[in-house]
Order: C-alpha cells, then sequence, then structure tokens
C-alpha cells in the first residue's frame, strides 16, 4: 500500500478552493459582510450570530471569500449541521482538512499538529448544538496556532477570550410607501422576494399593482430570508394575494420542503424547531411565555407577566439571557434594555404556551400589568411625570393592545375576570386614546366594552368615552348619542362620576355642534356636580373645553380669561403638558381674532405646538400649525401659510376630520387658503402645500416656531406643480398629475387620500405610468420629469421624506 502524503503537501493552495460555489444570487448585506471583514481584520475569533434563517452563513462565507487571499494556506470549511456528537468535532474538522485518517488516532492532536504552523481561516459553520465543544476547539486554537483564524456562525456567542461577535439581523422591510424592488439592488426583503419570486414562477416581478402584497408578506415574516425563500416557492400553487392573508398560519402554508439543502431549513417549521431543541428546559418554558408580548418588552414585564411559581426569579433570568444568546430573543435596537421576538418565533411560542395549560393565567398577569399602567397614568396624570407616563403606555402600546385583543377579542385564554379587567384597561386609556391621536383604535376597544357590557357601569363609562372621541374626530352626532345614553345608564345605577364627565363631554360635543346655549348649560351641571364630588383632576381638565365653548361662541375675552385661570389652577410649577398646551392653544386662536394680538397670538402658538409635539398629540399639533397658517395668510406670507397649511393635512386624516368639523375655525381655514390662493396660484399653492405634507413632522415643528418662510431642508420640489407637468410619454391629465405627487416623495395611499380615489387606482395608474414611459422606479420618473422641465420636480432626483406624523 502506498504510503500516506505528508502533510506538509496537504498546500494551502489545495485548501483555496474549499468554499461552495453560490448558486442563487447574494442580496444586499454591504453593511454586515464590511462589519464581518473588519472583524477578521482585527480578530482571531469571530462568531455570527443570529436567528435561525437569518442569513448567517451566507454572510460568513461571502466575508470569508473577501478575506481568503490574506491567508497564505487558504480556507477550510466544517459543516457541522448534521453532526450530533461533541466527541465527532475534531474528526469532521480532519475531515474538512482532508488529514489521513488514523486508525484509532487522537483526531485532535492531528488537527492541531497540522494547524499549528498554518495561516489559514477556519470556518465552523452551524456550532448552537455543539456549542461546549466547538467553545473548547476554537479556544485551544486560540492558544497554540497563532497563523489561524476562526469564523463560527452559530444562533449564539462561543462565549470564549477574544471573540468578536456579530449579530446579523434579518433584512429590512421597506415602507409601503417606498419604491422597492426596481432597478439598482435594494438590499432588501423584496429585492430577494423578487428574485426568488422570479426563479419559482418565470415573470413574476414585483409592480406597483403587487406591491402593497409583497411589502405586507415580507412584513409578516419578520424580513428572514428563509421564510422569504419557502414563500416564493409557494408561489407556484398560490396567488400573492391568497399566499399573504393565509402567513396568519405560516407555520403551515410554508411546509413545502426543498429538495437538497441543510434539512434544518427545508421548512420553516423545522428551522424554527432546530433553534427550539437547542434550548434548555426552563428557556423552552421561557419562550412559550414570552409569546404574550406582541411588542418590545423590558425585564419588568418579564418578571411579572412569565413568572414560574416553581422556579426561583434568578433562573427566569438566566433563561431570558440564555434566549438572547440563542438569538431567540433579541435587543431592541431603539432601546438596549427591551427586548422583541421575532413574529415567526412568537407564534411558534405562542402554539407551544397553548399546550401547556398555563395561557390563562400567563395572558391574565399580562391584562394585570398594563391595567396597573394605565391605573397610575389616569390617577396621576397632572403629576410632573405626565410626560414619562405617556411615553411608556406609548412604547407598550402592542402589548396593551395584545392584552385587549386577548380578552375583548375572543383570544385563547378569555375568562369573564379578563373582560371585566379588560374593560377597565380600555376606559382607564382614555385620555391615552385622546393624546395619541387613536381615536378610531380608542373607539373601537370601547365599542367591544360596550357590546360585552350589558348594563354595567363600564357600558355606561365606555360609551361617554367613546362620544368624547368622536367629538374630536369632528363626528357629533354619534357623539351626542352615545354621551346621552351614557348618562341615562350612569343616573339609573347611581354613577354619580360617570354622570359629571358624562355632562362634561356632553359641554363639549353641543359647542362644536354649534348649540351654545345648551352646551353652556352642560358645562354648568358638570362643574356642579364635579365639586360636590370634590374631583380636583376633572375640574382643572373641564377649563380648557369650556374656553374652547367661549370661543365658538364668540365670548373671546371670556376664552382668555378661562385660559388663564386654568393655566392657575395648574400652577406655575407645573410640568404638566397636556392640559396647558390646549390652553395656551385656545388663548392662541381667541387672541388671532383679536387686532393687534397677532405677536401674543404666536407666542400662545408656540408654547402650545412645543408641547403638543413631545407629546405626540396629534390633534394638538394639527390645531397649532393650523394657527400659525392663518397667523401667515393674515400677515400676507402666502407661501408659509402653504406649507403649514399643507403639513397639517395629513394630522387631520389620521385623527378624522379638519378642526373637529367645527364650521367657526374651517371659516378661518378657508379664509386663509383662499388668501393663499389667490397670490399664489392654484399649482405653487398646491405644491407648496404638498411639499409641507412631506416634510419630517420635526422639521414642521422647529420652523414654524422659528418662524420661517420655508421648512429647513426645502428643495426644488416645493417649486413642482401638480398637474402641470410637461407633455410627453403618452400621460394623460390625470397620470402627469400623479406624477408629479409621486415625484414629489408622496406614497400610493398618501397620492389616494389627496385626490379622494382608492389606493388601487393609484397603484394602477402608477403601473401605467412605468409601462408608458419604459421606466420601473419613482426614481427614474422623477429624473425623466427633471429632463422634460427642470424646474418642476425635484433636482435632487430623490423623494422626499415621507411625513415624521
Amino acid at each position: 500500500m502506498a504510503p500516506a502524503a505528508p502533510l506538509r503537501d496537504l498546500s494551502g493552495q489545495r485548501q483555496r478552493s474549499r468554499l461552495p460555489a453560490e448558486v442563487t444570487g447574494f442580496i444586499g448585506r454591504k453593511a454586515e459582510l464590511a462589519a464581518v471583514v473588519a472583524l477578521l481584520d482585527s480578530s482571531r475569533l469571530v462568531t455570527v450570530v443570529g436567528p435561525g434563517g437569518v442569513g448567517k452563513t451566507r454572510v460568513a462565507l461571502r466575508a470569508a471569500r473577501q478575506v481568503a487571499g490574506a491567508f497564505s494556506d487558504g480556507t477550510c470549511l466544517v459543516e457541522l449541521s448534521v453532526l450530533d456528537n461533541p466527541a465527532l468535532l475534531p474528526g469532521a474538522v480532519a475531515g474538512a482538512l482532508r488529514l489521513p485518517e488514523e486508525e484509532g488516532g487522537p483526531h485532535a492532536e492531528a488537527v492541531f499538529g497540522y494547524l499549528r504552523d498554518r495561516r489559514l481561516l477556519l470556518i465552523l459553520e452551524t456550532c448552537e448544538h455543539l456549542i461546549d465543544a466547538c467553545a473548547a476547539f476554537a479556544e485551544r486554537v486560540m492558544s497554540e496556532a497563532p497563523g489561524v483564524t476562526v469564523l463560527a456562525t452559530s444562533r449564539q456567542p462561543l462565549d470564549v477570550d477574544g471573540e468578536q461577535s456579530y449579530l446579523v439581523a434579518p433584512l429590512p422591510v421597506p415602507d409601503s410607501g417606498e419604491a422597492t424592488a426596481l432597478p439598482g439592488p435594494s438590499g432588501d426583503a423584496i429585492e430577494l422576494f423578487a428574485e426568488r419570486a422570479a426563479a419559482a414562477v418565470p415573470g413574476f416581478r414585483v409592480t406597483a399593482a403587487n406591491r402593497a402584497d409583497v411589502i405586507r408578506l415580507c412584513q409578516r415574516l419578520d424580513g428572514v430570508p428563509l421564510a422569504i425563500e419557502l414563500a416564493a416557492v409557494r408561489l407556484r400553487a398560490l396567488p400573492l394575494p391568497e399566499l399573504t392573508r393565509r402567513l396568519d398560519n405560516r407555520f403551515q402554508i410554508l411546509t413545502s420542503g426543498r429538495r437538497g439543502g441543510v434539512p434544518r431549513h427545508q421548512t420553516l417549521r423545522t428551522a424554527t424547531q432546530w433553534s427550539y431543541d437547542r434550548c434548555s428546559p426552563a428557556e423552552q418554558d421561557l419562550w412559550a411565555r414570552l409569546s404574550v408580548f406582541a411588542g418590545a418588552f423590558d425585564l419588568a414585564a418579564v418578571c411579572a407577566v412569565c413568572p414560574d411559581p416553581a422556579i426561583p426569579r434568578e433562573q427566569t433570568l438566566d433563561a431570558l439571557v440564555g434566549l438572547v444568546d440563542k438569538s431567540v430573543v433579541l435587543r431592541d435596537d431603539r432601546d438596549g434594555s427591551r427586548y422583541r421576538m421575532l413574529d415567526t418565533l412568537r407564534e411558534f411560542g405562542a402554539e407551544l404556551l397553548e399546550g401547556t395549560g398555563e395561557e390563562a393565567a400567563v395572558r391574565g398577569r399580562l391584562i394585570a400589568r398594563y391595567l396597573r399602567m394605565a391605573r397610575r397614568f389616569d390617577k396621576h396624570f397632572l403629576d410632573d411625570d405626565q410626560m414619562a407616563r405617556f411615553r411608556e403606555l406609548d412604547a407598550e402600546y402592542p402589548n396593551i393592545r395584545a392584552a385587549l385583543e386577548t380578552a375583548l377579542g375572543g383570544r385563547p385564554g378569555h375568562r369573564r375576570r379578563d373582560a371585566a379587567d379588560a374593560a377597565e384597561l380600555a376606559t382607564g386609556l382614555h385620555t391615552y386614546w385622546q393624546i395619541s391621536g387613536r381615536l378610531r383604535e380608542g373607539s373601537y376597544w370601547l365599542g367591544k366594552v360596550a357590546a360585552h357590557g350589558g348594563a354595567s357601569p363600564y357600558r355606561a363609562w365606555a360609551l361617554a368615552i367613546r362620544g368624547r372621541l368622536a367629538t374630536f374626530e369632528g363626528r357629533t352626532a354619534s357623539a351626542l348619542a352615545d354621551i346621552r345614553e351614557s348618562l341615562r345608564l350612569a343616573s339609573e345605577q347611581g354613577d354619580d362620576l360617570t354622570v359629571a364627565c358624562g355632562y362634561m363631554y356632553l359641554n363639549f360635543a353641543l359647542a362644536l355642534d354649534g348649540q351654545h346655549a345648551a352646551a353652556l348649560a352642560a358645562g354648568e351641571e358638570a362643574v356642579r356636580r364635579l365639586e360636590e364630588l370634590g374631583c380636583r383632576i376633572v375640574l382643572t381638565a373641564i377649563q380648557p373645553q369650556l374656553a374652547h365653548m367661549d370661543l365658538l361662541a364668540g365670548e373671546l375675552d371670556r376664552a382668555l380669561k378661562r385660559s388663564a385661570d386654568g393655566l392657575r389652577m395648574l400652577g406655575e410649577r407645573s410640568t404638566e403638558q397636556w392640559l396647558s398646551s390646549y390652553l395656551h392653544l385656545i388663548a392662541g386662536l381667541a387672541l388671532f381674532q383679536q387686532r393687534g394680538k397677532q405677536a401674543e397670538c404666536a407666542e400662545s402658538a408656540g408654547n402650545a405646538l412645543r408641547a403638543k409635539h413631545a407629546l405626540g398629540d396629534v390633534i394638538g399639533i394639527a390645531y397649532a400649525l393650523e394657527l400659525f397658517g392663518w397667523l401667515a395668510a393674515a400677515d400676507g406670507r402666502h407661501e408659509r401659510a402653504a406649507w403649514l397649511l399643507g403639513a397639517a393635512e395629513p394630522l387631520w386624516a389620521r385623527a378624522g376630520n379638519r378642526l373637529s368639523n367645527t364650521s367657526v375655525l374651517e371659516g378661518f381655514h378657508q379664509e386663509a387658503e383662499r388668501a393663499a390662493r389667490r397670490a399664489l396660484g392654484d399649482r405653487r399653492y398646491a405644491a407648496l402645500a404638498a411639499a409641507g405634507a412631506q416634510r419630517p413632522l420635526d422639521v414642521v415643528v422647529e420652523n414654524a416656531i422659528a418662524n420661517a418662510d420655508a421648512p429647513r431642508g426645502q428643495d426644488a420640489g416645493a417649486d413642482a406643480s401638480p398637474g402641470a407637468l410637461p407633455e410627453g410619454g403618452g400621460l394623460t391629465n390625470r397620470e402627469r398629475e400623479i406624477a408629479a405627487l409621486v415625484a414629489n416623495g408622496m406614497s400610493n395611499r398618501e397620492i389616494g387620500s389627496r385626490l379622494f380615489i382608492s389606493k388601487r387606482t393609484v397603484d394602477a395608474h402608477v403601473e401605467h405610468i412605468f409601462a408608458k414611459l419604459g421606466i420601473s422606479s419613482r426614481v427614474q420618473l422623477t429624473v425623466w420629469l427633471r429632463d422634460q422641465h427642470a424646474d418642476q420636480v425635484p433636482a435632487t432626483g430623490q423623494a422626499a421624506p415621507a411625513n415624521g406624523a
């Protein structure tokens, strides 16, 4: 038998070709590749970590190809996914290095004998199921083979001294209004789906007509490449809208195995099950419990909602750390103290929780946590930490919604006690609904409470609050019906506080409906009852709406006095924002109507806008921007008026009706808009208003307060004139109008709202525009328009940023 080849003859040149060829296109990941390459340049142990199916191996192998030239003995890939015995790890490495077989000999010693004087990149692929063995092996490489660099992929770090780990996140999914899957690589989830879908269904492409479904699908799949690739294959059997609709059962729909490839990646369930099997029993149990959170959560939430009475708190924390290490739980990018789960992993956990018999208890604790939070916010509404408490609620809102859905939406774990708690939660959030501008959603949940509540006190209170929200929306007929029914029920039940608040809400609805005498009577009755009950908070809260009532009745001096009285009730040292800002706003609206008070009016508007913006109060911001626009028009500054009025429009669209449908204030809006249109012309006015609507809200607010004639960053796009585009390309008048709005950065949904047509109609128009001009992207459309008539489109050729409201 011929002698075995000497180890030295196994040259690095022979190892260079050991990386597998890429069989599909590599999408995006420029930042990730650059980061991993930089780490390989500075560290000898780099671990690429991330959830299952996120593309860790693709990133690692592409990075390895980029740095291969730095290793004279080449690269070597050791695939570990099929290995289930840690003792076999050295043999797997020896096989990948093509070392001679040794009969009963110590593979480890042969491996390290070979590596000690090599300059080699050693890739350990899929380490999580052999984590201890891989860690020990890497540690020994670090100490005994100074020329060898280890690049590992794993769902958790190896936790070895000198290790640098890099988290690969899912691919980004753009918003519906962004251009996606268009010429020029975008590197996002939409581009991946487009490429894989075209391979599965020849001729498939992402168009204006199907883009919304593609984005929705990629959002539902968290931008995870494996899930997106599996979904693309299913297009052979299901049309895209049907596939998107069925993703609520993603583990059932994405079960078509892929021939070849790694078995654990052949279906979404097997990929997720692989991660689950790597977890300890405590981690598996916590995974299931964490599935009740729909959004990001912090450690306090975990301890409140997910404890196991049978184990100490420290073990729960250890399990959370373990899930973070294994990339089941991710740290939230916006706040390092918060965590999140990908929807795919969360839904897998929800299936597990359903079978444990503990679901009702865990979901009950979820409801209880957010009920306590809502109670604190309501009880301490006027305290100095109002802003912090509001932001806390806002950050937790996805989880609050999950709690409401659990008890009021018929989800598993529903109990009668849960329903009562959820009713209190929905009604306890009454000020949150108003401040956040979630008027329609608040009305939805309150309607659920009213439907479930029978003749209970919760029904009366829910109807009162729903009427209050409808008033802000400008739906006074619905508001009055709800409030009057609430008063009837609460009176029958002897619920004095709900009756008092009902009269308070009735006052506001009647005032906005123009029934001033009735509004005055209701307001006086509310004050009388509130004084008898000693409700300091509510007595303070009624002041802005009494001032608003006086304003609408033309009692300007009385409105100003009430505003001043309300601010005194809050106190000079108060840092309360919501009521005080409304008092400033009402004062500004009254001062606007008094001759020679423009400076005082602007000061009040500025005070209101600062606070409303800090809170994120959509309605309050819109009112303040309107007031600034009216001032500008009255002062002959028509360009400023146009973009300010335009900036308010998307906020009104979110909140309901402009100026809550009050005819008095709507008259001021119409007067300001007519003056600006006369001075600027309809096309110029429309372009400036559109530019204001597209500016980031932070920019709009800053420049409104700074008395700027144009928002910072305003470009030539403000000169674009919808409906005044160049002839050419065979576009109809409507298509030219829509093309201009596209070039100004508006999404199809925003265009539909502005032109009072459906989004689907806009989708079809955009598709026709692209076809007629022979283009396929919004950027190309902008460039085409610029070339046709340079002074009517954005000079940069880029869409304006979406409004941040």
